[in-house]
């Protein structure tokens, strides 16, 4: 199998050498995304919440770019500065992924990248 990068003008560049996203036969796989505004390249301002919400706009971004949806999405990794936030950033994850959940798994890291408070990536199918 060949693999595809993915790119996305409506997800942030990415900021080392790595892809944003990678497609191999009928699988997407994405780079952990970050609340970061893909305009201005500077982190959205509102705290957790707000930075979940830019996340998860650039984790559908990449996945559309690829052919796939958030709906098609069966696993997500999520990475916390800080666990005490889970509880918020489990409400507006709850306003992405409504039903057919994907299996998930949430850790709290030492740092993130550009001191981010949040970072999403997950595995999709490509639909049919």
């Amino acid at each position: 199998m060949k693999k595809k990068i993915v790119t996305s003008e409506q997800a942030p560049k990415a900021i080392g050498p790595y892809s944003a996203g990678v497609r191999v036969g009928k699988f997407v796989y994405t780079a952990g995304q970050l609340g970061i505004d893909p305009k201005t390249g500077d982190f959205v301002l509102g705290g957790i919440e707000a930075e979940t919400s830019q996340a998860l706009k650039n984790l559908k971004a990449v996945l559309e770019a690829a052919g796939s949806s958030l709906d098609q999405v069966v696993k997500t990794t999520v990475f916390l500065k800080d666990m005490n936030d889970f509880g918020a950033m489990n409400q507006v994850y709850a306003q992405y992924f409504t039903e057919n959940f994907p299996a998930r798994s949430a850790v709290q890291v030492a740092r993130l990248p550009k001191d981010g408070s949040v970072e999403i990536e997950a595995v999709a199918v490509l639909p049919g």
